[in-house]
């Protein structure tokens, strides 16, 4: 929960702070959650979540200190291989304000798919922006 803290604080994300952090970061339909660490520091996080017959990820976030280190790669990888061994089409969805990430799903193959009005994102962000896995 530190490094949501910090990344909250320095990067904006999520949006809106969660009323219980702990829940937030491992969500009850979760298929799996896993941290990247260096050293003895957690620097990433993400989570696989079930929906329906197929998975989405989410809450993938790292330290904005270890950033272009591959470290969001190597998470958003995993869960495209965990999806697959389960058999599980896989998705996500962005705020359209977070340019890195998008850059980050396009670069790794990700597609496109659709594009949703949200009016919880303030002054922040407008859409959420779905990808389908490559």
């Amino acid at each position: 929960m530190e490094l949501l803290r910090a990344v909250h604080e320095q990067a904006a994300y999520p949006i809106n702070w969660p009323a219980d952090p702990r829940t937030w970061l491992t969500p009850e339909n979760r298929l799996g959650c896993w941290v990247a660490v260096s050293g003895a520091r957690v620097v990433g996080h993400v989570v696989l979540t079930a929906v329906g017959d197929a998975a989405e990820v989410e809450r993938l976030f790292v330290d904005p200190q270890a950033t272009r280190q591959g470290i969001g790669r190597q998470l958003l990888d995993h869960c495209v291989t965990t999806a697959a061994e389960l058999g599980r089409k896989l998705s996500l969805e962005v705020v359209d304000n977070r340019g890195a990430a998008v850059h980050l799903y396009r670069r790794s193959g990700w597609r496109e798919v659709g594009r949703t009005p949200i009016d919880w994102g303030g002054e922040q962000a407008s859409e959420l922006v779905r990808f389908a896995a490559p």
